[in-house]
């Protein structure tokens, strides 16, 4: 019985881990983390002086640890979870206000976007009928939900690899170029010339990426239509949610990317354009997560959205880091589908000018950011992040009873190290990673 073995010996270690001397100190660097799996150790001293007097007031030396900031959760579920919650509030504020940003853009046209990927070739789902029973797949199978071949290939060799990952590659220039279509048939639509566009409204948008099944990527976009100088400007008179909900059908149909590529010694042009599923929603105010038409409201939306900016991040079609070979593909621990969209990406990286789909492959292609947004749809993640900060230091110097501008802070942190030293103190970090996780979520379901 080897795995009983196992756990024993794993047992033992976190016992021995639980009644070492320096267990407490451990813990707490542990705790400041929120149970990160692979912090980040830093050496060095932190000093608070009194600004007037140059007495030093606090002095902390020793080893701290830091969040490793990974946003996967196969990798460090703390940091992921930390990034979901400020994807959270990022796309909130953008939707309903709140930290910086004015209520009312509430009132301004909003839109809830989907685009998908075309179709490379019939794969295995689970239709339904009208009433929502199920039917058989093209295969003639009844696909149970959690069946493995769901998206991926009935007859991988008629399956379109090189045509699915070459979209994959450039499905973020394809948002671009949807963006910028998405101006024009505004301004068309408000009787304005196209230059003149930035003077009357300004399109801003947060979106995230989420893997389909098939390997290939939907985006999921709120889209805002403010007045010129951002949220804190009204929309213009002629702008509202019919007008914006027309100009992103039209811009979703004619959005293109068109490439002349030079593939295994034949040039040829290549054209990238959205699949033919295109959702797109009202945002109604909080109420219901969906009414009678499927229009959601601003607090199921940002939950809805922050869901899928870290689904994309721990997604089980993709490995957690990049392949160096073809050799180093054939280890990878993924569905055989989705590992020929590793290989054709591999394959075709070997291409001059698709030299950056090695670099990608383990992406099965993609190469954009999971969340982005235009410059003004919201705060930032940075803003977040140093808001955090700002607390977590007033909150120090509010226990040694000294105002913030009163005092100088000294930080002199080198680099160590990162992670932890064995399997015993990473199964003591996610222990209390989880107990942070449950105490959060039974506060929160305990407000009113």
């Amino acid at each position: 019985m080897p795995h009983a073995s196992l756990n024993l010996d794993l047992a033992a270690r976190i016992q021995q881990r639980l009644t070492a001397p320096d267990y407490r100190r451990w813990r707490a660097r542990v705790e400041a983390t929120g149970g990160c799996l692979k912090p980040v150790h830093l050496s060095g001293f932190r000093k608070l002086i009194d600004r007037k007097t140059g007495a030093v007031l606090d002095r902390n030396a020793g080893t701290i640890y830091a969040p490793c900031g990974n946003r996967r959760a196969s990798v460090c579920p703390a940091c992921s979870d930390r990034y979901a919650g400020d994807a959270f509030q990022l796309i909130r504020a953008g939707v309903a206000g709140g930290k910086t940003i004015p209520a009312d853009v509430a009132d301004k046209p909003r839109l809830f976007v989907t685009l998908t990927a075309p179709s490379f070739g019939a794969v295995h789902t689970r239709p339904t009928t009208r009433h929502g029973k199920p039917r058989p797949c093209s295969c003639g199978t009844f696909h149970h939900p959690d069946d493995p071949r769901l998206g991926t290939a009935i007859d991988p060799d008629a399956y379109d690899y090189r045509g699915a990952v070459l979209w994959q590659g450039h499905a973020g220039e394809l948002w671009h170029r949807f963006t910028i279509r998405l101006r024009r048939e505004l301004a068309t639509a408000a009787g304005i010339r196209v230059k003149d566009f930035p003077r009357h409204a300004r399109l801003s948008y947060a979106k995230v990426a989420e893997y389909q099944r098939r390997g290939l990527v939907h985006f999921h976009a709120v889209i805002r239509l403010d007045g010129p100088e951002g949220p804190h400007d009204p929309a213009p008179d002629w702008a509202d949610t019919d007008l914006l909900d027309h100009a992103v059908r039209a811009a979703a149909q004619t959005a293109q990317v068109s490439k002349t590529l030079d593939l295994d010694g034949a040039t040829a042009e290549h054209r990238f354009t959205w699949g033919q599923q295109l959702d797109v929603r009202a945002i109604h105010r909080p109420g219901e997560v969906e009414d009678g038409h499927g229009n959601l409201s601003d607090q199921a939306l940002a939950g809805y959205i922050a869901k899928y900016a870290t689904k994309g991040t721990s997604t089980s079609e993709t490995p957690d880091r990049r392949v160096h070979s073809e050799r180093h593909i054939e280890h990878l621990d993924v569905h055989p589908h989705h590992k020929r969209m590793i290989r054709a990406a591999w394959q075709l990286g070997g291409n001059d000018d698709l030299a950056f789909l090695r670099r990608w492959a383990h992406m099965l292609g993609f190469r954009g950011h999971f969340l982005t947004k235009s410059q003004r749809y919201s705060l930032t993640f940075t803003q977040l992040r140093g808001d955090r900060r700002t607390f977590q230091h007033h909150a120090a110097l509010d226990a040694l009873g000294v105002e913030p501008g009163s005092v100088v802070v000294v930080n002199h942190w080198n680099y160590t190290g990162n992670g932890h030293a064995d399997d015993a103190e990473r199964e003591l970090a996610e222990a209390i990673y989880q107990r942070k996780r449950t105490n959060r979520t039974t506060k929160k379901e305990d407000q009113p």
